[in-house]
């Protein structure tokens, strides 16, 4: 991933700071993977059992100095690999890291941890800090990498028109008489040919395999006649892409034809839903009116979307009951679909970004959503 100016990290730090004070927690602890990328600008060689930790302390102004914890035999990468200035405590084998970790910790400080840290860690900080607590990132602070910066948008504005350039390869290539690992296999070439380092999905989906919202591509032939789910994406300079559309091989049915139509007006009610004052379950609630007025309620079997960025999955979620207000930067998926067991399915997905006045590139709304993916909406015929 090409790094950021190291002002964007030490930014980045400030605002975590002070949204832990404003949580009433001690601070942030940071851990390999996503979390230390965006905040560091670092990623260790290997995810192993040794600890590295950022500990971010929390502060009103956002002004808290943070330390990394690291292995003695990774300190030189640190030093080379971080955007940055920023004070490093290493430990060597043989020393309790935990402890050393633990002398930056308030001995009864309330701390959000990322996600993926290894309950090996966690564990062991509880027991250096028998005061302690923690609780993940998601939990208590679930908009910390929320609201993208402009050149964050403009990072999965590149992935998402990769996406893009995938699908409309993938519709002049043949998908009767093939496997639906075969178009799987296609859609991770183009991906990586269109810019992609990382690979996370490309789920191929023929006939009654589609009613299965995360059925794996196998070795089921695609046929004339079948309605075919693709959702495909994975991580572009570091940020994600992620994208669903349904075609069909020939001509659709009438009933085929009607089933895709809802789900195509249910995709761009939940995008119009996206507006001043809305609230994430807003759009769940947009886009599952239409579905339900149709009389497929009972089929559209998941949320309406996900936020994405570093990760291809992550908050906010569009769902009922999250009433978190849509900022300006968020970034996230709009995906209804309906699942019509042993028959079809069809989803349609787009990477939809919140009022992105004065990002480059993209129409200049202060009032909207804009999405991040260009490819047709219709059904597309394919051999």
């Amino acid at each position: 991933m090409t790094p950021f100016a190291p002002d964007v990290y030490a930014d980045r730090r400030r605002r975590a700071a002070a949204q832990a004070a404003a949580a009433g927690l001690a601070g942030v602890l940071v851990t390999p993977g996503p979390d230390l990328r965006y905040f560091l600008g670092y990623t260790p060689a290997a995810d192993t059992e040794r600890l590295t930790l950022l500990a971010i302390p929390a502060s009103d102004d956002g002004g808290g100095d943070a330390v990394a914890v690291v292995p003695k035999l990774e300190a030189h990468d640190l030093e080379v690999g971080a955007v940055g200035g920023i004070e490093a405590v290493a430990w060597s084998d043989g020393e309790d890291e935990h402890e050393v970790a633990g002398r930056l910790l308030r001995p009864d400080g309330r701390y959000a941890i990322s996600d993926a840290a290894w309950a090996l860690h966690v564990l062991g900080l509880q027991r250096a800090r028998p005061a302690s607590s923690y609780a993940a990132v998601t939990d208590v602070l679930p908009m910390l990498r929320a609201a993208k910066s402009p050149e964050e948008v403009a990072r999965l504005a590149a992935a998402g028109a990769g996406a893009d350039a995938v699908f409309a390869e993938i519709v002049t290539r043949r998908f009767a008489g093939r496997a639906e690992r075969e178009v799987s296999d296609d859609l991770d070439a183009l991906l990586r040919a269109h810019g992609h380092e990382q690979v996370d999905f490309t789920l191929v989906c023929a006939g009654e395999n589609g009613a299965d919202p995360h059925h794996e591509a196998g070795d089921r032939v695609i046929r004339e006649g079948d309605m075919v789910v693709m959702d495909f994406g994975g991580l572009a300079d570091g940020y994600g892409s992620d994208t669903t559309r349904t075609v069909h091989v020939g001509a659709p049915t009438a009933r085929e034809q009607e089933v895709h139509d809802v789900v195509r007006a249910a995709q761009q009610a939940g995008v119009d839903a996206v507006r001043p004052g809305a609230t994430c379950q807003d759009v769940d609630r947009a886009s599952r009116a239409v579905i339900a007025d149709a009389g497929f309620g009972e089929f559209f079997v998941h949320r309406t979307g996900h936020g994405i960025g570093l990760t291809t999955h992550e908050p906010p979620y569009m769902v009922e009951g999250e009433d978190t207000p849509i900022e300006a930067g968020m970034c996230f998926s709009v995906e209804p679909g309906i699942y019509l067991p042993g028959e079809f399915g069809v989803r349609i997905e787009d990477i939809v970004v919140a009022f992105p006045a004065g990002v480059s590139g993209l129409a200049d709304t202060p009032d909207a959503g804009v999405r991040l993916n260009t490819s047709p909406h219709e059904v597309v015929i394919v051999e």
